[in-house]
Order: C-alpha cells, then structure tokens, then sequence
C-alpha cells in the first residue's frame, strides 16, 4: 500500500472537532458526539488525542488515555476515501511513541471480533489478543477482542 506524501500528526485542539466529527461519522455506525470529544479535550486529565492532517484537512484521528504506567487506545478512525495508505498506522505509532514518551508499559485496546483489517494492523505493531469483552458493541452486541501491547 502506497502511503501519502506530506501526512502532518499534530496534537487536536478545539478547531479540529468539525472535521473529526466527519472522519467520526464516516467510519463508526454509533459515533461519538461532539460533546464526548469535547469533554476528552477539556475534562480528561489523561486523555490526548491526534488528528492526521493532509492537504490542510483532518482525515483521520487517534486518542488515548495514559494512566500511570498504562495506554488504552480509546479510538482511532481515517476517513473513508484515505484508508488504505497508512494514515492509521502512522497515527498509531505516533500514538504508542506518546505513551512511551508518557513512561507507559503497555498500550491496550478494544477492536470488533470481525474487524479483521484493524486486528492485522494492530498484530503488524506488536499488539496480542488478551481477551473477549462479551457484547461490547452496543448497535449489535458484537464481541470486542483486548489487544495489547508492551513497549
């Protein structure tokens, strides 16, 4: 897979939101609201969120909490048009080089049983299955697998 030229990873602010809110809804059937993101920006001690920008638009984002010596991977989205060139790759290792940078150990998340390009992703960056959180998705029931990673 090709990867695109000039992929700017900087730190979201407040300004970022709308746009965030598209790649959101182009790639979650229940989404975040604007609130949920507004409140991980302002309230969340421990929250830090990453926006890919290309061509001066956000097409993908990356959050995560880093608790003492722990990461969870809270979300990590790419528009739908610019999937396929490494924009989620390239937000998740800015992301675990965070965590690292933070003084995490490990980094976990959460991802769809069936969602088998992000868990090829997560396997190609170091991550192992942990686990099953039994009908963790709310629109359908769906099953998450835990993933985790040591830095």
């Amino acid at each position: 897979m090709a990867q695109l030229e000039a992929l700017n990873i900087r730190q979201m602010t407040f300004d970022d939101i709308d746009q965030v809110m598209i790649v959101e809804h182009s790639a979650f059937d229940v989404p975040w609201s604007r609130q949920a993101f507004e409140n991980e920006l302002s309230s969340n001690q421990f929250a830090t969120y990453f926006v890919a920008e290309y061509g001066g638009k956000v097409i993908g984002y990356c959050g995560v909490w880093v608790i003492v010596d722990e990461a969870h991977i809270t979300n990590l989205a790419v528009l739908s048009g610019y999937r396929g060139f490494k924009v989620g790759e390239t937000l998740l290792r800015r992301v675990m080089l965070f965590a690292k940078v933070k003084h995490a150990r490990t980094v976990s998340l959460e991802v769809r049983v069936t969602n088998d390009i992000a868990k090829n992703l997560y396997r190609k960056l170091g991550f192992s299955s942990g686990g099953i959180r039994k009908n963790y998705y709310s629109n359908n029931g769906e099953d998450a697998l835990i993933m985790w990673v040591r830095l």
